[in-house]
C-alpha cells in the first residue's frame, strides 16, 4: 500500500509501505475512505513529539470500511462503514473505566500515528476495534464525519467541558484554527452570553464568525476588547488553542478572578506560569488530551444535522496528493486552509480535487 511515512524531524514521504495485518484478537483492518491532517502532525514533523519513531505512518483521523476483524471483535464486522477515533481505548484499565481513554494503561490511548502506524494510508490497523471504531451511516458524508475523529471532540472536551462553560459566560477562544473553531461552535451548547475569537489571521477570524463567534479580535486588540466587554473583570472562560508560550500567557491575562483557563494547544516549548501574579486569583487551569468519550453524542448531532462541520473543510485532495496537502495545510496563513480532507476520488460527494472546497 501507499502511506505517508515519517522520516524524522522535517522529513516525510508518500511511499510504499507494508500492508497492515491483524496482530491481536481485538484488531480491525480498515480501508481508508477519507483522512485529514492535524496540527499535531505538524508538531511531529517539527520534532515537538520526540517519541514518534522514524518509519511511522502518520495520521490519527479517518473514515473507512472494515475489511477484516480479529477473533475477539464483537461489535463491528467486515463491510461496516466506520469513524476511526484518534484515541484507542483498551476499555479495561483503571483510566478507561473512568472514561479517561487518553490515559489508557492497557496499550491504548493516542497510539495511531504516534506509537504505531496511523491513518494517512490506504489501509490502517485499528487496535481495540470495538472501542475505537464508531458505526457510520452511509448518509453522513466522509468529509464531515472525519472531523469527529479528533477536532470536534477535542474542542468540546478539552476546551468547552474542561473550561466549564456555563450559561451567561463570556468565553474567549485564542486560536481560530480547526480545534479553536470547533470549541467556538460547541461552546454554544451551553448558552454563553458571548464568544470572542482571537487570532492573527483575518481569514480565520472570518471563519470564526461563521462558526458562531460574537466578536473577533487580533492579538493586539484582544485584551482591551475583553476588558471593555466585561467591565474590566475578564472572561469567565479562556480556551488556549494555539500551543505557544505567548498565547498561553495571553490567556492568563484575560481570565477573570475565579475563572477557568482550558489549555488545548500542543506545546513544544516551556511556557511561563506567572504564579507571582496568579496565585491569589482563584483560577482553575486545566490541561488535557482528548478522551473521545463525547464522540457518540457528537456523531448523533452530526447525523441530525445539528453540528456545523462543512465550512471547516477548505481543501479536498486525493490520497495520492498527500505531500501537496501537507504543503497547503502547513502554509495556512497563505492558503487559507482550515481542514484539508484526503480520500478516494470516486466516493459520492468526496469527488476530490486539489484546491478550495466549494
Amino acid at each position: 500500500m501507499k502511506a505517508l511515512v515519517f522520516g524524522g524531524p522535517g522529513r516525510s514521504a508518500w511511499q510504499d509501505a507494508r500492508d497492515p495485518a491483524l496482530q491481536d484478537a481485538s484488531d480491525a483492518i480498515v480501508r481508508v475512505e477519507a483522512t485529514t491532517i492535524c496540527g499535531t502532525d505538524l508538531h511531529i514533523l517539527a520534532g515537538d513529539v520526540p517519541d514518534v519513531p522514524p518509519g511511522t505512518v502518520l495520521g490519527h483521523e479517518a473514515v473507512g470500511e472494515v475489511v477484516e476483524t480479529g477473533s475477539g471483535v464483537r461489535r463491528i464486522r467486515p463491510g461496516d462503514r466506520v469513524l476511526v477515533s484518534c484515541i484507542s481505548p483498551c476499555g479495561h484499565c483503571p483510566f478507561c473505566r473512568e472514561s479517561m481513554y487518553s490515559q489508557c494503561r492497557g496499550g491504548g490511548g493516542w497510539i495511531l500515528g504516534h506509537t504505531i502506524d496511523g491513518t494517512q494510508a490506504e489501509y490502517v490497523r485499528v487496535p481495540f476495534a470495538d472501542m475505537s471504531l464508531h458505526s457510520l451511516p452511509e448518509a453522513v458524508p466522509a468529509r464531515d464525519a472525519v472531523l469527529l475523529s479528533d477536532i470536534f471532540p477535542t474542542g468540546y472536551e478539552v476546551g468547552v467541558l474542561n473550561g466549564r462553560v456555563r450559561p451567561g459566560d463570556t468565553v474567549v477562544v485564542v486560536g481560530a484554527g480547526p480545534v479553536g473553531l470547533a470549541a467556538i461552535a460547541t461552546a454554544h451548547f451551553f448558552s454563553p452570553s458571548r464568544v470572542i475569537a482571537v487570532d492573527l489571521v483575518a481569514a480565520r477570524l472570518e471563519a470564526a464568525k461563521h462558526m458562531g463567534a460574537d466578536a473577533i479580535a487580533t492579538v493586539s486588540e484582544s485584551e482591551p476588547l475583553v476588558a471593555d466587554l466585561t467591565g474590566g473583570l475578564g472572561a469567565d472562560v479562556v480556551i488556549e488553542a494555539v500551543g505557544l508560550p505567548a498565547s498561553f500567557e495571553l490567556c492568563t491575562r484575560m481570565v477573570r478572578p475565579g475563572g477557568h483557563l482550558a489549555n488545548v494547544g500542543v506545546h513544544g516549548q516551556p511556557a511561563m506560569l506567572h504564579l507571582e501574579q496568579l496565585w491569589s486569583r482563584n483560577l482553575t487551569i486545566r490541561t488535557g488530551l482528548v478522551d473521545t468519550s463525547s464522540t457518540p453524542t457528537l456523531l448523533g448531532m452530526l447525523t441530525d444535522r445539528r453540528l456545523p462541520t462543512a465550512s471547516l473543510v477548505t481543501h479536498l485532495f486525493e490520497l495520492g496528493q498527500m505531500e501537496e496537502a501537507y504543503d497547503v495545510f502547513a502554509r495556512a496563513a497563505d492558503t487559507g486552509a482550515l481542514k484539508v480532507v484526503l480520500g478516494e476520488p470516486s466516493h459520492d460527494e468526496l469527488t476530490l480535487r486539489a484546491g478550495p472546497a466549494v
